[in-house]
């Protein structure tokens, strides 16, 4: 049994660098200035022998209103409340503050069980704050130091016991099952579907202010992630695990993406990096846009990087509860899709309301085709009974006088697609030539949208027996005079 550990405290008190310390890996984005987290993000923590959920969340602040800081408090006691353990971090070096004792209030009504820890304590220059930490009246604090990992010891000996005791809880409550012996052959045989065990890895991308963050909202059906009319607030790329309509599904948001050019400040250079990070480990990337201003150089630049990445690519334009001439608009879009991202032909289009949640069943449908198509496989007798035909309605150029020869094919990966075709010189055959087969293979075998990769291997076309050197009638005269009776 696991349990849930949120990370609370004021802003720039060292929860990020704690939770990183925790899950083993930096996912959360750190840097010296207040306010970095504003989402909460979820990661399996290890110390020790102890396995749990740890979640980062964002500074609390003195704010209630419908502010940006107001709505990120909001989201942060509602951790606060689902977490089963509050592990409240002050600074140290800083001393307590009136924020700080204000938060303990909080904890004190809203949380069952409250860690007490003291970050930043390296040194005797954070005695004097350690000490005041007792005024909160939360118990004796443990002296941490997340950035050198100092004082974890302290910190498994009071989740210890705690850690028993959910344990011992959820074993009195779980519910007699029947064990199916049958259930890992089963698995065994859908390795390919994505399960709860092994979901599927698919990132929201787009410009700032396209409502990826309400899109997923809309189809949790909660306010998980944080929302709002700025443009940009969404830093980390959060990764939350839903079950859509039978679909299992781990769902990255990523903060929205600008031109290169535009980029000064060090956390937004961060937060880019960090969504590109998560468009490499996805598997489908919806590309999201704005319906008012579709297909700009950097959608068209992030359409094309997930192409690049080999990622199943699914274009969503949304805010379309707005647009007025929806009919005309539509087509608009599809002809300028053909137009600006050829290498996504056949990409799944699909309208939709993050705000009314209209369109969002397509998009499902299309999110799962799109996986289905990624993870295509095509025998080697039908691609080539298909290379025969292809060969036939156009054949190869003939650079120099000699037709390049395509002798065989077969399908060497999946996820993306990708051939190899065997055949002479290589190195001479024309790019065009190329999209043609390419296009061909999205047509004959349904496989629309998904990037393709075409290898040409060389194989020989020389006679092996040509460097030998043939036998004259004298050399077979001497070959027969050296035998015996010659």
């Amino acid at each position: 049994m696991t349990f849930t550990l949120a990370i609370v405290g004021r802003p720039n008190v060292g929860k990020s660098t704690l939770f990183n310390r925790l899950v083993g890996k930096r996912l959360a984005l750190v840097d010296d200035q207040p306010g970095v987290t504003r989402d909460l993000r979820e990661g399996a923590a290890r110390l020790g022998d102890l396995r749990f959920t740890v979640i980062d969340t964002a500074g609390l602040e003195d704010a209630t209103d419908e502010s940006l800081q107001g709505r990120m408090r909001k989201l942060t006691e509602r951790a606060v409340e689902m977490a089963d353990v509050c592990l409240f971090l002050i600074d140290a070096r800083a001393g307590v503050t009136p924020t700080d004792e204000g938060l303990a209030e909080i904890l004190r009504k809203r949380s069952d069980h409250v860690i007490l820890a003291a970050n930043k304590a390296e040194g005797t220059r954070a005695d004097a704050g350690v000490i005041e930490a007792y005024a909160l009246g939360l118990g004796e604090p443990i002296r941490l130091s997340a950035e050198h990992g100092e004082g974890l010891n302290d910190l498994y000996a009071q989740l210890m016991p705690l850690a028993d005791e959910f344990a011992k809880r959820a074993e009195a409550e779980a519910p007699e099952t029947d064990i199916d012996l049958d259930e890992e052959e089963d698995d065994a045989q859908a390795f390919s579907q994505p399960t709860r065990a092994r979901p599927m890895q698919v990132a929201v991308v787009g410009r700032p202010n396209a409502g990826k963050s309400t899109l997923i909202n809309t189809i949790l059906g909660e306010d998980r992630l944080l929302t709002g009319p700025e443009a940009g607030i969404t830093r980390d790329a959060i990764s939350v695990q839903i079950d859509w309509d039978g679909l299992p599904m781990r769902i990255f948001d990523t903060a929205g993406m600008r031109k290169k050019a535009r980029i000064e400040d060090k956390l937004e250079k961060l937060s880019v990096s960090d969504g590109l990070r998560a468009v490499r480990f996805a598997e489908v990337v919806i590309v999201l846009l704005d319906a008012a201003i579709p297909f700009e150089q950097q959608d068209l630049r992030i359409a094309d990087l997930a192409e690049r990445e080999g990622r199943a690519v699914v274009v969503a334009v949304n805010k379309w509860d707005v647009e007025p001439e929806k009919q005309k608009k539509l087509r608009e879009l599809r002809e300028a899709f053909e137009r600006l991202l050829p290498q996504l032909r056949g990409a799944p289009l699909i309208a939709v309301s993050a705000r009314t949640g209209k369109g969002l069943d397509r998009l499902r449908e299309a999110v799962a085709k799109a996986y289905d198509v990624w993870n295509r496989r095509v025998t080697t007798a039908q691609l080539n009974r298909w290379l025969t035909g292809m060969l036939e309605q156009h054949p190869p150029p003939a650079p120099g006088g000699k037709r390049i020869k395509l002798r065989y094919m077969t399908q060497a990966k999946t996820r993306p697609p990708g051939f190899v075709v065997m055949c002479s010189h290589p190195d001479k055959l024309p790019e065009s030539y190329s999209r043609y087969l390419v296009n061909g293979l999205r047509d004959s075998f349904d496989m629309p949208g998904t990037p393709i990769r075409l290898y040409m291997r060389s194989q020989s076309d020389k006679n092996p027996y040509k460097a030998r050197k043939k036998a004259g009638p004298s050399s077979l005269r001497k070959h027969l005079a050296g035998r015996p009776g010659g």
